[in-house]
C-alpha cells in the first residue's frame, strides 16, 4: 500500500506506511533489535480513557521503520459518541511521516519524532525494546494482531 493510502473497510480505516524491506539475516547480534509503541486516541484527556488504534515499530540496524493505524469507528463512537471521525483520520496520518519535518531522517530519528507527543486526542505508548525471532515485518504483523486487533 501508498504511504498517503488509505483503505475504509466496513467500519475500520486502515492507513499504513512502511520503509524499505528488512534484510533477514545478520551476524551482529542486535541486529534483530527493536523498538515499538503503541498509537493511541484519547477523547477526553482529563478521563485518561484510550483505544489503541495503531502501531509504530523501527529497526535501527536494519534501517527499518513501519506504522499501520486501523480505526474501529464503532469502537471509538461506544467511547467519545460526538468523536470526530474526519479529523482522527486526517491526524492519524502524522504517523504516515506526513509531519516528519525531513523525509531524508535516519529511521531512529523519525521514530523519535514520530512517537513524541503530538496532540491531545492522540500519543503513543512509552516505547518498548524487543528481539525479532522472526522478519521484522512477521513480528510487526504479531504486535499489531496481540496490541490493537480486537
Amino acid at each position: 500500500m501508498n504511504p498517503s493510502e488509505s483503505i475504509t473497510a466496513s467500519s475500520h480505516t486502515f492507513l499504513s506506511l512502511s520503509s524499505i524491506p528488512a534484510p533477514r539475516h545478520s551476524d551482529a547480534p542486535d541486529a534483530n533489535l527493536y523498538e515499538y509503541a503503541v498509537i493511541q486516541y484519547v477523547p477526553r484527556v482529563e478521563r485518561g480513557e484510550f483505544i489503541n488504534i495503531g502501531l509504530i515499530m523501527m529497526c535501527k540496524r536494519r534501517k527499518w521503520i513501519h506504522a499501520h493505524i486501523m480505526i474501529d469507528e464503532k469502537r471509538v463512537l461506544a467511547l467519545a459518541p460526538h468523536a470526530d471521525m474526519a479529523l482522527l483520520r486526517r491526524q492519524s496520518q502524522l504517523f504516515l511521516y506526513r509531519d516528519v519535518p525531513e523525509r531524508d531522517l535516519p529511521v531512529e530519528e523519525t521514530y523519535r519524532w514520530l512517537t513524541a507527543a503530538k496532540s491531545a486526542i492522540l500519543k503513543t505508548s512509552p516505547s518498548h525494546p524487543g528481539i525479532a525471532t522472526d522478519t521484522m515485518e512477521q513480528t510487526f504483523i504479531n504486535l499489531f494482531n496481540e496490541l490493537v486487533t480486537v
